[in-house]
């Protein structure tokens, strides 16, 4: 028993530095495109781009490399050596950073498979989370691919797959983390408390994927008012596209009056959970909806600073951080609520004895 919960310790403690790193991941992954250098690498070399260019002649060939693709050309036209060294930066980080998950991904887990430590049932949800990550490197690729030949920047689409898959693993992550520091559920939370906190979390993934969008047609640039967008609440040129449907991807006004709409949707839904459940649950679950109603305050109010101060980097960065930080927060709650106990009330204290 002794080794079983030490398995559990170590293979935990492994998934946290993993999802710390991922949680990392995404925010030099907004980073970069923020910095507009999501491009600046024009060729996937999954072993030998391990190493960046060391030599002025490797620095003069990844920059003509560069200067023949549209975003060089239009985006990025007239850019200096000096300059473009500065965006590759950033790419080249995201995608080192990536091969470093992979490898501290991988290297544990076959030492723990090799030594028998993977506790039952952990094995194949390991090896698939990896698949996934491995799933990852080829996603990226193949968004970056989408902005070289007649775009000046990666699809949209392509962008929100990315981020999408990174959040998945990420959450898979977090939540093997949790089965494994807390194996055996105690009773069953009430079955509206897991239905509401597994929509919350659907919900607040479906916020950041929002949030994708923005980026991807750098729709936070525009309507830089709050609460209103050009004077209005409900903004003009939201149905400009036909059919009526693609607004909803492709029109930067319906896309960030979208993202706006469904963070403050987020934002109520998480003051709802905790304003509801707060006095009728056990202290594990009351501890979550705080710590789920805080984040979603505070990433609300990035959010606003970020639209209003016209998306400043740091601060554009930090909502990115935030918008993970509410998502963990939903699957920890998540997990929490499918462990509590039966009908999710504290005990009541028995009565006193009657004085005699």
């Amino acid at each position: 028993m002794e080794r079983e919960i030490s398995n559990r310790r170590a293979v935990a403690a492994w998934l946290v530095g993993v999802a710390a790193m991922i949680f990392l991941m995404v925010v030099i992954g907004g980073i970069t495109r923020l910095t507009e250098s999501g491009l600046s690498i024009t060729e996937w070399k999954p072993v030998t781009g391990t190493l960046p260019p060391l030599t002025e002649a490797d620095w003069q060939r990844e920059y003509e490399l560069y200067k023949r693709i549209p975003e060089a050309q239009t985006v990025h036209y007239g850019i200096t050596l000096e300059e473009f060294k500065r965006i590759y930066f950033w790419e080249y980080l995201h995608r080192l950073w990536g091969r470093l998950i992979g490898v501290v991904f991988a290297v544990p887990l076959v030492w723990f498979l090799v030594t028998r430590r993977i506790p039952a049932g952990f094995g194949l949800r390991l090896t698939g989370i990896f698949a996934l990550g491995a799933l990852q490197g080829f996603v990226g690729w193949w968004m970056v691919a989408s902005g070289l030949v007649d775009r000046t920047d990666v699809s949209q689409y392509r962008l929100v797959a990315h981020l999408g898959l990174a959040l998945i693993i990420y959450a898979a992550v977090v939540w093997t983390v949790l089965d494994l520091l807390a194996p055996s559920p105690s009773g069953i939370a009430p079955p509206p408390l897991r239905r509401q906190t597994g929509a919350f979390a659907a919900l607040a993934f479906t916020t950041i994927l929002s949030g994708g969008f923005v980026a991807g047609l750098d729709a936070g640039l525009t309507y830089n008012t709050f609460p209103l967008m050009d004077g209005r609440l409900f903004p003009a040129g939201y149905f400009i596209e036909s059919p009526w449907w693609i607004n909803w991807f492709e029109n930067v006004t319906a896309v960030q009056f979208n993202h706006r709409l469904l963070a403050i949707a987020t934002l109520a839904a998480a003051v709802a959970l905790w304003a509801y459940w707060r006095p009728r649950t056990v202290p594990s679950l009351r501890l979550g909806l705080d710590v789920l109603a805080g984040a979603a305050l505070v990433q609300v109010s990035l959010g606003i600073a970020t639209l209003l101060l016209v998306v400043p980097i740091p601060l554009a960065a930090l909502h990115q951080a935030g918008a993970v930080l509410v998502l963990t927060a939903a699957v920890a709650l998540r997990h929490t609520a499918r462990r509590a106990p039966s009908g999710g009330r504290l005990p009541m204290p028995e009565p006193a004895p009657a004085a005699r």
